[in-house]
Protein backbone atom coordinates (compact mmCIF):
# COMPACT_ATOMS: atom_id res chain seq x y z
CA UNK A 1 0.00 0.00 0.00
CA UNK A 2 1.30 3.68 -1.00
CA UNK A 3 2.26 5.68 2.27
CA UNK A 4 -0.39 8.45 1.97
CA UNK A 5 1.39 11.81 2.23
CA UNK A 6 0.18 15.54 2.47
CA UNK A 7 0.91 18.00 -0.44
CA UNK A 8 3.94 19.46 -0.29
CA UNK A 9 3.79 23.59 1.14
CA UNK A 10 5.70 25.78 -0.42
CA UNK A 11 6.14 28.53 2.11
CA UNK A 12 5.68 29.11 6.16
CA UNK A 13 2.64 30.82 5.71
CA UNK A 14 -0.17 29.77 8.14
CA UNK A 15 -3.81 30.53 7.38
CA UNK A 16 -5.08 32.45 10.37
CA UNK A 17 -8.10 34.94 11.70
CA UNK A 18 -7.93 37.88 14.05
CA UNK A 19 -10.82 37.79 16.94
CA UNK A 20 -9.60 40.44 19.19
CA UNK A 21 -5.90 40.83 20.18
CA UNK A 22 -5.44 36.65 19.51
CA UNK A 23 -4.52 34.96 16.08
CA UNK A 24 -6.03 32.03 15.36
CA UNK A 25 -4.09 29.27 12.98
CA UNK A 26 -4.95 26.70 11.21
CA UNK A 27 -2.12 24.34 10.87
CA UNK A 28 -2.87 21.59 8.22
CA UNK A 29 -2.08 18.12 7.85
CA UNK A 30 -3.99 16.95 4.68
CA UNK A 31 -7.05 17.10 2.84
CA UNK A 32 -9.13 13.95 3.03
CA UNK A 33 -9.84 11.61 0.27
CA UNK A 34 -13.03 12.45 -1.96
CA UNK A 35 -14.73 9.16 -0.67
CA UNK A 36 -14.69 10.67 2.68
CA UNK A 37 -17.78 12.83 2.19
CA UNK A 38 -20.05 9.88 0.66
CA UNK A 39 -19.14 7.37 4.03
CA UNK A 40 -19.41 10.33 6.89
CA UNK A 41 -22.06 11.49 6.09
CA UNK A 42 -24.13 9.23 3.68
CA UNK A 43 -27.72 11.16 3.73
CA UNK A 44 -25.86 14.16 2.16
CA UNK A 45 -26.30 13.12 -1.18
CA UNK A 46 -24.86 14.69 -4.40
CA UNK A 47 -29.11 15.71 -5.02
CA UNK A 48 -29.01 16.92 -1.69
CA UNK A 49 -25.39 19.04 -2.16
CA UNK A 50 -27.04 20.33 -5.53
CA UNK A 51 -29.88 22.08 -3.40
CA UNK A 52 -27.22 24.16 -2.13
CA UNK A 53 -25.48 26.45 -4.51
CA UNK A 54 -23.60 28.29 -1.81
CA UNK A 55 -21.44 25.26 -1.12
CA UNK A 56 -20.22 25.47 -4.51
CA UNK A 57 -17.09 25.69 -5.07
CA UNK A 58 -15.30 25.74 -1.91
CA UNK A 59 -16.95 23.46 -0.03
CA UNK A 60 -18.33 20.66 -2.55
CA UNK A 61 -17.70 20.30 -6.26
CA UNK A 62 -20.64 20.59 -8.94
CA UNK A 63 -20.70 16.70 -8.50
CA UNK A 64 -21.73 16.99 -5.23
CA UNK A 65 -18.68 15.93 -3.63
CA UNK A 66 -17.57 17.45 -0.35
CA UNK A 67 -14.46 18.70 0.36
CA UNK A 68 -12.90 18.08 3.91
CA UNK A 69 -9.59 18.52 5.23
CA UNK A 70 -7.52 17.27 8.35
CA UNK A 71 -6.57 20.27 10.59
CA UNK A 72 -5.79 21.60 14.52
CA UNK A 73 -5.89 25.32 15.51
CA UNK A 74 -2.83 27.01 17.37
CA UNK A 75 -3.35 30.19 19.43
CA UNK A 76 -1.32 32.14 21.91
CA UNK A 77 -3.48 33.83 25.07
CA UNK A 78 -2.64 34.71 28.47
CA UNK A 79 1.06 33.99 27.89
CA UNK A 80 -0.41 30.29 27.29
CA UNK A 81 0.45 28.35 23.63
CA UNK A 82 -3.12 26.09 22.82
CA UNK A 83 -3.67 23.49 19.92
CA UNK A 84 -7.23 22.56 19.65
CA UNK A 85 -6.87 18.44 18.36
CA UNK A 86 -4.23 16.89 16.76
CA UNK A 87 -5.11 15.05 13.45
CA UNK A 88 -4.19 11.66 12.26
CA UNK A 89 -0.24 11.56 13.39
CA UNK A 90 2.24 10.43 11.25
CA UNK A 91 2.79 6.42 10.98
CA UNK A 92 0.07 5.00 12.95
CA UNK A 93 -1.64 1.73 12.35
CA UNK A 94 -5.06 2.54 11.67
CA UNK A 95 -8.47 0.61 9.93
CA UNK A 96 -8.87 3.52 7.36
CA UNK A 97 -6.54 3.62 4.44
CA UNK A 98 -6.51 7.24 4.53
CA UNK A 99 -4.84 7.94 7.81
CA UNK A 100 -3.13 4.44 8.45
CA UNK A 101 1.01 5.04 8.39
CA UNK A 102 0.47 8.36 7.64
CA UNK A 103 3.57 10.37 6.49
CA UNK A 104 2.64 14.50 6.69
CA UNK A 105 4.79 17.64 7.06
CA UNK A 106 2.63 18.87 10.46
CA UNK A 107 5.00 19.56 12.96
CA UNK A 108 6.84 21.46 10.64
CA UNK A 109 3.89 23.18 9.87
CA UNK A 110 3.35 23.51 13.15
CA UNK A 111 6.53 25.32 14.62
CA UNK A 112 6.49 27.24 11.03
CA UNK A 113 3.40 28.89 12.79
CA UNK A 114 5.07 29.72 15.86
CA UNK A 115 4.39 26.59 17.87
CA UNK A 116 7.22 24.29 17.99
CA UNK A 117 5.96 20.95 20.07
CA UNK A 118 7.93 21.77 22.99
CA UNK A 119 6.65 25.54 23.32
CA UNK A 120 2.71 24.34 23.42
CA UNK A 121 1.03 24.46 27.07
CA UNK A 122 -2.20 23.63 26.55
CA UNK A 123 -3.74 20.74 24.37
CA UNK A 124 -7.57 20.71 23.86
CA UNK A 125 -9.12 17.63 22.75
CA UNK A 126 -12.63 18.01 21.64
CA UNK A 127 -13.32 14.00 21.70
CA UNK A 128 -11.33 11.13 21.65
CA UNK A 129 -11.36 10.08 17.78
CA UNK A 130 -8.45 8.74 15.81
CA UNK A 131 -8.42 11.30 14.05
CA UNK A 132 -8.79 14.34 16.38
CA UNK A 133 -5.88 12.47 18.86
CA UNK A 134 -3.10 11.29 16.87
CA UNK A 135 -0.67 13.94 17.37
CA UNK A 136 -1.07 13.33 20.64
CA UNK A 137 1.88 11.21 20.67
CA UNK A 138 5.64 11.06 18.44
CA UNK A 139 7.13 7.21 17.30
CA UNK A 140 10.78 7.88 19.45
CA UNK A 141 13.34 4.54 19.32
CA UNK A 142 10.14 2.29 18.86
CA UNK A 143 8.02 4.20 21.70
CA UNK A 144 5.35 6.62 21.32
CA UNK A 145 5.94 9.53 23.35
CA UNK A 146 3.99 12.69 24.15
CA UNK A 147 4.43 15.22 21.28
CA UNK A 148 3.76 18.18 23.48
CA UNK A 149 6.12 17.09 26.44
CA UNK A 150 5.49 20.20 28.55
CA UNK A 151 1.80 20.61 27.66
CA UNK A 152 -1.15 19.65 29.97
CA UNK A 153 -3.74 17.86 27.75
CA UNK A 154 -7.84 18.19 28.78
CA UNK A 155 -10.67 16.70 27.38
CA UNK A 156 -13.93 16.27 29.26
CA UNK A 157 -13.87 13.43 32.19
CA UNK A 158 -17.55 12.52 30.32
CA UNK A 159 -15.39 11.37 27.22
CA UNK A 160 -12.83 9.33 28.56
CA UNK A 161 -15.15 7.88 31.00
CA UNK A 162 -17.50 6.86 28.30
CA UNK A 163 -14.76 5.11 26.31
CA UNK A 164 -13.34 3.16 29.46
CA UNK A 165 -16.83 1.62 29.96
CA UNK A 166 -17.06 1.00 26.34
CA UNK A 167 -16.61 -1.87 24.27
CA UNK A 168 -14.07 -0.67 21.53
CA UNK A 169 -13.08 -2.97 18.78
CA UNK A 170 -9.60 -3.68 17.67
CA UNK A 171 -8.82 -0.65 16.05
CA UNK A 172 -10.03 1.88 18.48
CA UNK A 173 -8.09 -0.15 20.98
CA UNK A 174 -4.85 0.21 19.10
CA UNK A 175 -5.38 3.73 18.71
CA UNK A 176 -6.14 4.69 22.25
CA UNK A 177 -2.57 2.42 23.04
CA UNK A 178 -0.64 4.67 20.86
CA UNK A 179 -2.22 8.04 21.27
CA UNK A 180 -4.12 7.96 24.53
CA UNK A 181 -2.45 5.82 26.67
CA UNK A 182 1.31 7.29 26.29
CA UNK A 183 -0.51 10.78 27.50
CA UNK A 184 -1.68 9.38 30.33
CA UNK A 185 1.11 7.31 31.51
CA UNK A 186 3.03 10.30 31.30
CA UNK A 187 0.59 11.64 33.49
CA UNK A 188 -0.57 15.03 31.02
CA UNK A 189 -3.69 13.82 30.77
CA UNK A 190 -6.23 16.39 32.56
CA UNK A 191 -10.18 15.38 32.80
CA UNK A 192 -12.45 18.29 33.16
CA UNK A 193 -16.03 17.91 34.70
CA UNK A 194 -17.65 20.77 31.59
CA UNK A 195 -21.26 21.35 33.10
CA UNK A 196 -24.02 22.65 30.76
CA UNK A 197 -22.97 26.28 30.82
CA UNK A 198 -19.52 25.70 29.61
CA UNK A 199 -16.14 26.44 31.54
CA UNK A 200 -13.22 28.51 30.82
CA UNK A 201 -10.15 26.66 30.69
CA UNK A 202 -7.56 30.15 30.28
CA UNK A 203 -8.58 33.55 29.77
CA UNK A 204 -10.84 33.79 26.76
CA UNK A 205 -11.05 30.38 26.25
CA UNK A 206 -13.70 28.19 27.45
CA UNK A 207 -15.29 24.45 26.56
CA UNK A 208 -18.89 24.06 25.23
CA UNK A 209 -20.60 20.97 25.60
CA UNK A 210 -22.16 19.48 22.57
CA UNK A 211 -22.60 16.09 23.42
CA UNK A 212 -24.20 13.42 20.61
CA UNK A 213 -21.32 12.74 18.13
CA UNK A 214 -19.42 11.59 21.40
CA UNK A 215 -21.35 11.83 24.47
CA UNK A 216 -18.25 14.22 26.18
CA UNK A 217 -17.70 15.67 23.34
CA UNK A 218 -17.00 19.83 23.49
CA UNK A 219 -16.60 22.75 21.29
CA UNK A 220 -14.12 25.66 21.83
CA UNK A 221 -15.26 28.97 22.33
CA UNK A 222 -12.39 32.21 22.40
CA UNK A 223 -13.21 35.54 22.77
CA UNK A 224 -11.09 39.16 23.03
CA UNK A 225 -12.02 42.45 23.12
CA UNK A 226 -15.77 41.66 21.89
CA UNK A 227 -15.04 39.44 19.21
CA UNK A 228 -15.67 35.46 19.31
CA UNK A 229 -14.76 32.33 17.21
CA UNK A 230 -16.08 29.10 17.93
CA UNK A 231 -13.93 25.92 17.34
CA UNK A 232 -16.12 23.01 16.21
CA UNK A 233 -14.82 19.64 16.48
CA UNK A 234 -17.00 17.40 15.31
CA UNK A 235 -20.52 18.76 16.39
CA UNK A 236 -20.33 20.15 12.80
CA UNK A 237 -18.72 18.60 10.38
CA UNK A 238 -19.06 20.20 6.95
CA UNK A 239 -21.26 23.13 6.19
CA UNK A 240 -23.74 21.63 4.17
CA UNK A 241 -24.82 20.38 8.57
CA UNK A 242 -25.86 24.05 8.22
CA UNK A 243 -27.81 23.83 5.36
CA UNK A 244 -30.03 20.80 6.63
CA UNK A 245 -28.81 20.49 10.30
CA UNK A 246 -30.54 16.87 10.22
CA UNK A 247 -27.67 15.37 8.52
CA UNK A 248 -25.79 13.42 11.18
CA UNK A 249 -22.29 11.62 10.81
CA UNK A 250 -21.92 7.43 10.52
CA UNK A 251 -20.04 7.67 13.29
CA UNK A 252 -21.99 9.84 15.97
CA UNK A 253 -22.53 7.77 18.99
CA UNK A 254 -26.26 9.42 19.70
CA UNK A 255 -27.64 10.92 16.53
CA UNK A 256 -30.67 11.99 18.03
CA UNK A 257 -28.90 13.78 20.58
CA UNK A 258 -26.27 15.02 17.47
CA UNK A 259 -28.62 16.73 15.65
CA UNK A 260 -30.97 18.39 18.41
CA UNK A 261 -26.86 19.76 19.63
CA UNK A 262 -26.36 21.37 16.15
CA UNK A 263 -30.12 22.32 15.91
CA UNK A 264 -29.19 24.16 19.30
CA UNK A 265 -25.76 25.31 18.48
CA UNK A 266 -26.66 26.80 15.04
CA UNK A 267 -29.56 28.97 16.39
CA UNK A 268 -27.02 29.96 18.88
CA UNK A 269 -24.75 31.42 16.46
CA UNK A 270 -27.06 32.34 13.80
CA UNK A 271 -26.36 36.86 13.23
CA UNK A 272 -23.92 36.68 15.86
CA UNK A 273 -21.02 37.64 14.12
CA UNK A 274 -19.04 34.52 15.99
CA UNK A 275 -16.15 33.13 13.70
CA UNK A 276 -16.99 29.82 12.87
CA UNK A 277 -14.40 27.13 12.54
CA UNK A 278 -14.70 24.35 11.04
CA UNK A 279 -12.29 21.30 12.37
CA UNK A 280 -12.89 19.42 8.73
CA UNK A 281 -14.09 22.09 7.05
CA UNK A 282 -11.92 22.60 3.98
CA UNK A 283 -10.67 26.45 3.29
CA UNK A 284 -11.57 28.87 3.03
CA UNK A 285 -12.17 27.14 6.96
CA UNK A 286 -13.95 30.10 8.69
CA UNK A 287 -17.15 32.04 8.47
CA UNK A 288 -20.23 33.45 9.78
CA UNK A 289 -23.45 31.84 10.25
CA UNK A 290 -26.78 33.24 8.97
CA UNK A 291 -30.34 31.90 8.69
CA UNK A 292 -31.20 31.17 5.10
CA UNK A 293 -34.60 28.98 3.79
CA UNK A 294 -35.30 26.28 6.66
CA UNK A 295 -31.79 26.03 7.93
CA UNK A 296 -28.51 27.75 7.34
CA UNK A 297 -25.60 28.98 5.66
CA UNK A 298 -22.06 29.77 6.12
CA UNK A 299 -20.76 33.04 4.80
CA UNK A 300 -16.90 32.27 4.22
CA UNK A 301 -14.30 35.09 6.27
CA UNK A 302 -11.21 34.61 4.31
CA UNK A 303 -7.92 33.76 6.21
CA UNK A 304 -4.98 36.08 6.10
CA UNK A 305 -1.95 34.30 5.20
CA UNK A 306 1.15 36.32 6.14
CA UNK A 307 3.91 34.65 7.59
CA UNK A 308 3.56 33.93 10.85
CA UNK A 309 6.82 36.47 12.02
CA UNK A 310 4.65 38.64 10.11
CA UNK A 311 1.35 38.71 12.16
CA UNK A 312 1.41 39.94 16.01
CA UNK A 313 -0.83 39.10 18.83
CA UNK A 314 -0.84 41.44 21.63
CA UNK A 315 -2.28 38.59 23.68
CA UNK A 316 0.40 36.51 22.68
Amino acid sequence: MQTPTAPELTSAAAPSWIVGDIALHRVDEAPLPPATGRWLLPTATADVVARHDWLQPDFADHEGVLHLSSHSFAFSVGGRRVVVDTGVGNGKTRANPAWHNLRTDYLRRLTDAGFPPESVDLVILTHLHADHVGWNTREADGQWIPTFPNARYVTSRAEREFWAGHDMDAARQQMFRDSVHPIEDAGLLDLVHVPAEGMDIAPGVRLIPTPGHTPGHIAVQVSSHGATALITGDCIHHPVQLADPGIGSCVDIDPAQSQATRRALLASLAGTGTLVLGTHFPPPTGGHVSSHADGYRLTPVPADRQPAAHRTSRAA
